[in-house]
């Protein structure tokens, strides 16, 4: 169940050289031909490509009857200049591995070798390594593929490594741990006009200036509250930049968050009856489009369990402090159909905040959420 020491410095270089190559959501194309290559001499039973866009799932199966255990990594990186300064930088302009999924990714290839060379006794391991989790809509396209079917779990598992917390230390929970979310794209319109003569059109002005206070208030409760709410405005944009025209057209985006998929609806609900409300005393049409959309990702208690003794197998310390988080995560959608589990490993409490431009993945977190992930695997399927 242990990673030989040869092990270890290849998959750290094979990590660092991901990094060096990032790829933004819904591009990732050749950090998922880099994995196929990679795995290929752990011979999987079987491997399948481009689900849900640039997905792969390396399937090693027994052979026997037993429950299908799917662990999950991540293959996006970010829009962002990397400036850690480290040797490994990336070689891309203006793309990074600022969340760490490169290192996440190479803990799943660490299995990968681990179970090229011993199958499970039972059932079948899926090395699931997914596309654009940044954008929210990786999990949801490889969920939707047809061929999911193929691999569909019955335990589902993932880790996500979190600067702040003691090098090491996992957190983990049952119930939520992950809020909901969605990009909310207001468009109002109404009609331009000379801007000398402002009163024969129809300006956005006046209900942007409302939007913009009364969106926030739509938010209820503190963290704590299982109906907590919250509405971030995040951008806004009016007419045209010259001066010479008093505006017709105006966006207003938020970020609405919520810790149950159900409040999310109602609160959905109230920022369009409160946008066409106000949209219509200033004589405005309105539309709404939505993007980035996140689930809750709920921890089921059954895989908790899983997670809790392989933590306690190992000696990892563990605790629930700083669960929930407000940010989202897309493994929540695996939920749905099995009984799955998120926990986090901390990354360091002086180790830069995830999507800060000099962050970058400890490499000696790899061999421990492998070590982790194994003993729950074996623990499941022997």
């Amino acid at each position: 169940m242990t990673l030989t020491n040869r092990d270890i410095v290849e998959l750290t270089e094979w990590r660092r050289k991901l990094h060096r190559q990032p790829e933004i959501s819904n591009e990732e194309e050749k950090t998922a031909s880099e994995i196929v290559a990679f795995l290929a001499d752990t011979a999987p039973d079987m491997v399948l490509t481009g689900l849900g866009g640039h997905g792969v799932a390396a399937v090693y199966d027994s052979g026997r009857a037993g429950p299908t255990v799917l662990f999950r990594s991540e293959l996006d990186a970010l829009p962002i200049e990397e400036l850690s300064g480290v040797e490994h930088s990336s070689q891309v302009p203006g793309k990074s591995h600022m969340c760490g999924h490169d290192g996440h990714t190479a803990i799943l290839a660490a299995l990968g070798r681990q179970f090229g060379r011993d199958r499970p006794a039972r059932g079948r391991i899926v090395l699931m390594f997914q596309p654009a989790e940044e954008t929210g809509n990786g999990a949801a396209g490889v969920v939707a593929d047809p061929r999911f079917g193929e691999i569909a779990p019955d335990f589902a598992f993932s880790l996500h490594n979190l600067p702040g917390v003691p090098f090491g230390e996992a957190r983990l929970k049952a119930g939520t741990v992950n809020c909901a979310s969605r990009g909310m794209r207001i468009v109002l319109e109404g009609k331009t006009a000379h801007s000398s003569m402002p009163e024969t059109g129809t300006s956005p002005m006046p209900a942007v200036s409302e939007l913009m206070p009364a969106l926030p208030a739509l938010g209820r409760g503190t963290f704590t509250d299982e109906d907590f709410g919250m509405v971030t405005v995040t951008h806004a944009r009016m007419g045209e930049a010259v001066f010479g025209i008093a505006p017709g057209y105006a966006e207003v985006w938020a970020t609405l968050r919520t810790r149950r998929d159900e409040r999310m609806a109602e609160q959905v609900a109230a920022a369009e009856a409160l946008a066409r409300k106000i949209a219509a005393v200033h004589g405005l049409s309105v539309r709404f489009d939505y993007h980035e959309i996140f689930v809750a990702s709920v921890n089921a208690p059954d895989a908790v369990e899983h997670l809790n003794r392989a933590l306690d197998q190992e000696g990892v310390a563990r605790s629930e402090e700083t669960l929930p988080m407000r940010a989202s995560e897309d493994f929540g959608i695996f939920g749905h159909s099995a009984k799955s589990a998120m926990f986090f490993l901390g990354a360091g409490e002086r180790t830069p905040s995830l999507h800060n431009p000099d962050y970058d993945f400890p490499d000696d977190l790899i061999p421990i959420g492998s070590r982790i992930f194994m003993r729950a695997a074996r623990n499941l399927l022997g």
